[in-house]
């Protein structure tokens, strides 16, 4: 049974994001605020559900929670800010969307910066401790897949439908078929081809 709560005497919001990894389409990120004595056996790492266990939980956490948020970062903002910044704005623009203001918060992972003035807890592997972030990766993942699947029907050749931009074999060879899409990360190893070493200068 994953933690209700951090911080036990604030209002907490759990923050999570998708798509950091991936090499094309935008980052999405999640807050939630749950009840302070919140429970439900079902929510959990969004990685260990089935997408159609994530799809069904997805309106009981919105049912559920006292505010949620979702956050969005373009794949140019991506190029121009880099992924680390662009998964934090995320998370930024997610509590932005709330309509309850948190007091604390947790972050899944270990990098975050300040948001407003609000204390807050970067957690390792927090979407497997903390109900509310599991709840925020579950969110931020169903919007996500909802979005490349959208992507999909305009761009079927990456299969992003499968993929989901992620780096598989088959998206990278699609990359070298037909090139980059307009949604392509190009500060990404798009292709996988390690860079060559540079020879020390003298």
């Amino acid at each position: 049974m994953l933690q209700s709560y951090y911080h036990p005497d604030l209002v907490e919001a759990g923050c999570d994001e998708a798509g950091r990894g991936c090499l094309a389409g935008s980052v999405y990120a999640a807050a939630v605020i749950l009840p302070h004595d919140y429970t439900n056996p079902l929510i959990t790492d969004s990685k260990q559900l089935t997408d159609r266990q994530r799809h069904q939980l997805r309106p009981v956490i919105e049912r559920d929670a006292i505010a949620w948020g979702l956050g969005i970062v373009t794949a140019a903002e991506i190029d121009r800010i880099n992924i680390l910044r662009a998964s934090i704005l995320a998370m930024h623009r997610a509590l932005d969307a709330l309509k309850v203001r948190p007091e604390a918060l947790i972050i899944d992972g270990n990098r975050f910066q300040r948001y407003q003035s609000l204390p807050y807890q970067t957690i390792v592997k927090g979407d497997a401790k903390y109900l509310s972030i599991a709840a925020a990766s579950i969110l931020a993942k169903t919007y996500r897949d909802d979005y490349m699947d959208a992507l999909h029907q305009d761009y079927p050749m990456y299969a992003w439908d499968r993929n989901k931009g992620y780096p598989t074999r088959a998206h990278r060879e699609a990359i070298r078929t037909h090139g980059p899409s307009p949604h392509h990360r190009m500060t990404f190893n798009l292709l996988g081809i390690e860079a060559p070493e540079l020879p020390f200068a003298d």
